[in-house]
């Protein structure tokens, strides 16, 4: 019977092509050759003998197809199937679409599945990228491998089966967008010397080591924008105290921004900002983290970490390591509760079950601290303690209230205005380290510690 393909076809070829609007141009059937009018502006590139479902790898034929279209400045549109491919080098100016959720790339094993290398454009969306649990080769780090690109895009995607990380985009700048990565072995997304690059929108869940990774190789300005991503059940499988297990980890990259994201279920913290400066963390949510869930550590200088709601982890916030350089926060109208003595590893230092610990020239206030088993709050370690203003907050159900340092050495502290219920152990303690050397402060006043101003605070 003469399908309307068929008659399409023939019309066509009498001429009369000119008669049909580029809306009514049928899709493609497997391994027919076309060039359709993309409504956009360009066109689509020649599939060039491509079958969907073919059980063979397609790896020479995909490579040519896409080849010719980049040089052609055509998109490369794939019909709904699966194609087996390896080694693909994407070249300058490489657009694949396909048909999300129905357009399957599979790794086929030996080197790499995907690559690019100092182009100015690439952009990939619609599409599964499969990588099967296969091995990839030491030249790339995940599955799909972006380095030295200006500008990628990457959207509507769906990673799964990476045996590094799903995505690595090195030395990139664009854009990451509405994509769901899972079961990578390594991390989710892993960006290294980024440029003010943008990771927006995407689900990563169930990976080995890491969730949404921006490092760089020295601390500099890297300028992302993490915005409205979930992510997910994010395990440690190479083990460590907090180098893996984080659902999003910023290290040694400045001006970073990480707002609006959704993260539970992570071995260790929701968002870990090591050695980076001029972080911005707010208005995420961190649940049933499982070690400390917001941490700004390290060499940093600048920390804004503002309406997040923690629920669950050892510690909820930790605005650490004065001794090594970090310094300069505000911390203001976080909820944090529902926090444990139990963590990943054998507690060290002041230990597990603590709302927060804030070290130096740092302002906090608005914040409410319940259910922290040890301390609500631990101000300063040692002599590391400078310039705290702890304003207007409440602590309430908590083993006791602020474990403030007396140790000598210990810069000033203001602890002003805040409210203190279900306080058992006391509202204001002076610690050396982690022993408690004296009554409740907040009774007896600061006494002969004058580096410490207590006023204006309410016991419950």
């Amino acid at each position: 019977m003469l399908s309307r393909r068929r008659l399409l076809a023939s019309l066509a070829g009498a001429g009369a092509a000119s008669l049909l609007a580029p809306a009514l141009a049928p899709p493609a059937l497997a391994g027919e050759l076309f060039n359709r009018v993309d409504l956009r502006g360009g066109h689509d590139a020649d599939l060039s003998g491509l079958l969907p479902d073919a059980a063979d790898d397609q790896s020479r034929l995909f490579q040519r197809a896409i080849d010719e279209a980049a040089a052609a400045g055509r998109i490369l549109r794939l019909p709904p199937g699966s194609f087996v491919i390896s080694n693909i080098d994407l070249p300058d100016g490489a657009r694949i679409i396909g048909v999300p959720g129905a357009t399957r790339l599979i790794y086929g094993g030996r080197g790499h599945f995907m690559l690019a290398e100092g182009a100015r454009r690439i952009e990939l969306s619609g599409m599964v990228l499969d990588g099967a649990n296969q091995r990839l080769g030491g030249h790339v780090s995940g599955l799909l491998h972006l380095r030295g690109v200006n500008e990628a895009i990457v959207e509507d995607l769906a990673v799964a089966g990476a045996d590094g990380h799903g995505i690595t985009l090195e030395a990139c700048g664009g854009r990451i967008h509405h994509t769901e990565i899972s079961g990578a072995r390594l991390a989710g997304i892993y960006a290294i010397e980024s440029r003010s690059l943008a990771i927006t929108r995407n689900v990563v869940r169930d990976c080995a080591n890491g969730g949404i990774l921006v490092h760089r190789w020295s601390i500099g300005e890297d300028a992302t924008l993490i915005d409205g991503n979930r992510v997910m059940r994010i395990a440690a499988r190479a083990g460590g105290t907090g180098q893996n297990g984080n659902g999003i980890n910023i290290f040694r990259a400045g001006n970073v921004m990480v707002t609006n994201n959704h993260v539970s279920d992570c071995a260790f913290s929701a968002i870990r900002a090591n050695s980076a400066s001029n972080i911005q963390i707010i208005s995420n949510q961190a649940i049933r983290s499982g070690e400390t869930a917001i941490y700004a550590e390290f060499s940093f200088e600048g920390a804004v970490i503002a309406s997040n709601l923690i629920d669950g982890g050892t510690v909820g916030i930790s605005v650490a390591n004065f001794n090594e350089g970090g310094r300069l926060a505000s911390v203001t109208g976080n909820i944090i509760r529902n926090l444990t003595t139990k963590g990943p590893y054998p507690a060290e230092y002041a230990g597990f079950g603590i709302g927060m610990a804030i070290e130096a020239d740092a302002a906090v206030s608005g914040n409410v601290i319940e259910g922290a088993p040890k301390w609500g709050v631990l101000m300063g370690w040692g002599p590391f303690l400078r310039a705290v203003n702890f304003s207007g907050n409440t602590i309430r159900d908590c083993g006791a209230g602020i474990a403030v340092s007396v140790v000598e050495g210990a810069g000033a502290a203001l602890i002003s205005g805040n409210m203190f219920d279900a306080t058992p152990g006391g509202a204001v303690l002076g610690c050396r380290w982690n022993e408690v050397v004296t009554k409740d402060l907040a009774k007896v006043g600061a006494g002969r510690f004058k580096h410490l101003t207590l006023e204006r605070n309410v016991v419950a």
